[in-house]
C-alpha cells in the first residue's frame, strides 16, 4: 500500500499528522510503515504529543542551534538569496530525520502511549508539504 499525505503549514513548527496515518494504516494488517518527507527544508519526528511545551521547546532549541542567516554567527553562509530562514532550514533538515520506520500490527501503529508523528516545518512561510507513505 502506498499513499501521500499533504500537510499544510503556517510557518515554522511541528505539525502532528498521527491521526491521518492511523486512519490509513487501519486498512492494512501487519507490516512496516515507511514515511518520507519529499522536501529539503522540513523533517519528520516521532515525539511526545501530550504536552505542547515539548514542541515549543524543540522549536526554540533548533532555532537557537541554527539561527537565521542574518545572525552574526551565520555570516559564513553563501546560500542566502531565498531568505534568512532558507539555508538554516536545510541545515536543520540535514540534522534531523527525513524518514521514519514504524511497525504496524493488526492495522495499528506500534507507537508508545505519548508518541505522535510530526512534520517539522523549518521555513517561516506557509508551505504544502508531501509525505510519501509505504506499508509493506
Amino acid at each position: 500500500m502506498q499513499t501521500t499525505f499533504t500537510i499544510s503549514t503556517t510557518g515554522s513548527g511541528l505539525y502532528e499528522f498521527t491521526r491521518d496515518v492511523t486512519r490509513w494504516v487501519g486498512h492494512g494488517g501487519d507490516g512496516l510503515l515507511t514515511l518520507f518527507v519529499r522536501h529539503t527544508s522540513a523533517s519528520l519526528l516521532i515525539q511526545e504529543n501530550a504536552d505542547p511545551e515539548v514542541q515549543t521547546d524543540l522549536r526554540a532549541f533548533f532555532d537557537r542551534l541554527v539561527p537565521p542567516s542574518t545572525h552574526p554567527s551565520m555570516a559564513y553562509l553563501t546560500h542566502t538569496y531565498e531568505g534568512p530562514d532558507d539555508m538554516p532550514a536545510h541545515i536543520k533538515a540535514a540534522l534531523m530525520p527525513v524518514s521514519l520506520t514504524i511497525p504496524v500490527t493488526r492495522g495499528r501503529l506500534a507507537l508508545g502511549t505519548w508518541q505522535g508523528i510530526y512534520l517539522f516545518e523549518h521555513r517561516s512561510a506557509p508551505h504544502r508539504r508531501e509525505v510519501a507513505a509505504h506499508l509493506s
